[in-house]
């Protein structure tokens, strides 16, 4: 069955109103730089999972439009409708499935989806907050108490910085607000080591298949703990009330952890060639696609946002021959040479 087989956007960033049809096999999508592609990938990602990967619900709105609205419908003619009225007070964003209205994607309705776009690329020498993500999107897709631990986090996190920032802030203050983050930081710290360790046992055999060659490769937590998790955390904040209050944020916790990436028993980025850590992360994506099929017994939707003409010919055909027998939609500003059987749509 295809995961999805039409998708209209209405006032959704650069689109006043556009459909396209999706084939069941390679769908690609064409035209220059600022004519929508990657708005389109955020719809079908937003459909399906319930939250867009670039950023808020308002953000998405075109710009001077009243509401933004997404349909799509599947290889069963089931249909999905998500709008967003910035009027409304409260549940701005609505999706309806089967008749039914919601503020929220259910868990049961969402569908998986592996997302590979640019900045993947540049995972390993990108930002901490890069990888963090990376990590925290593809373990919620599996896990949806870690998506709510994650939530949680963030809005204590948030409230703490806040009182941070007044003069007569004391211990006490924050008090409540270390108890919430000790608490819900342990639970994402433990969640990210153990998963890390998942992806270890297949990251090395992902990766030779890749390279033709075999490689030490592996992935590490920038942080140990032994014991107590959540009781460390709670200590170490109380710790550094002092330099956090001087700062005016907070300093410790998974907000402020990495993922640290090693090839032959040396930090990747001080050894790896462009080709290697490229091979690391399309090694990893081929792990997010099986994991998740594991997991689920779903074949995952593949987007791929212009990232075929960034990899040489034989990635390319490492990632054809990976995903055959999966749905993909991927973008590009031009026609993808290696690419095989697809559906041509053009923005131009």
């Amino acid at each position: 069955m295809s995961v999805i087989t039409s998708l209209r956007v209405q006032n959704v960033r650069s689109h006043t109103d556009q459909t396209i049809s999706i084939s069941d096999g390679v769908t690609v999508i064409t035209g220059p730089n600022g004519s929508g592609k990657t708005s389109l990938l955020e719809a079908v990602y937003l459909a399906l999972q319930g939250t867009s990967f670039k950023g808020s619900d308002g953000d998405i709105l075109r710009q001077n439009a009243p509401w933004w609205r997404i349909d799509t419908v599947d290889g069963e003619k089931n249909k999905r409708s998500i709008t967003f009225d910035p009027t409304r007070t409260t549940k701005r964003k609505q999706f309806e499935l089967d008749g039914k209205n919601s503020g929220r994607l259910a868990l049961k309705d969402k569908y998986p989806v592996v997302l590979f776009e640019p900045e993947d690329l540049r995972l390993l020498n990108g930002s901490p907050t890069r990888r963090r993500q990376f990590i925290d999107r593809f373990i919620s897709q599996l896990n949806p108490l870690y998506a709510s631990a994650v939530r949680k986090y963030e809005r204590a996190l948030k409230q703490r910085n806040t009182l941070l920032k007044r003069p007569d802030v004391t211990r006490n203050n924050v008090f409540a607000w270390d108890i919430t983050l000790s608490e819900h930081g342990a639970y994402i710290i433990e969640q990210r080591i153990a998963f890390i360790e998942q992806l270890n046992r297949d990251l090395n055999d992902a990766y030779d298949e890749i390279a033709k060659k075999h490689d030490d490769v592996s992935m590490h937590y920038s942080h140990t703990f032994v014991g107590d998790v959540k009781q460390k955390l709670l200590s170490e904040l109380h710790l550094y009330f002092e330099k956090d209050k001087a700062i005016g944020a907070t300093t410790i916790g998974p907000h402020r952890h990495d993922v640290i990436f090693h090839l032959n028993n040396a930090t990747a980025l001080s050894i790896a060639s462009r080709g290697e850590i490229r091979t690391i992360i399309l090694a990893l994506k081929f792990l997010e696609v099986a994991i998740i099929e594991q997991l689920t017994n779903l074949k995952p939707l593949i987007l791929l946002d212009d990232v075929f003409s960034e990899l040489d010919v034989t990635r390319q055909k490492a990632l054809s021959e990976r995903t055959k027998t999966h749905q993909i939609i991927m973008t590009s500003t031009h026609i993808v040479s290696g690419a095989k059987k697809f559906t041509h749509l053009s923005l131009d």
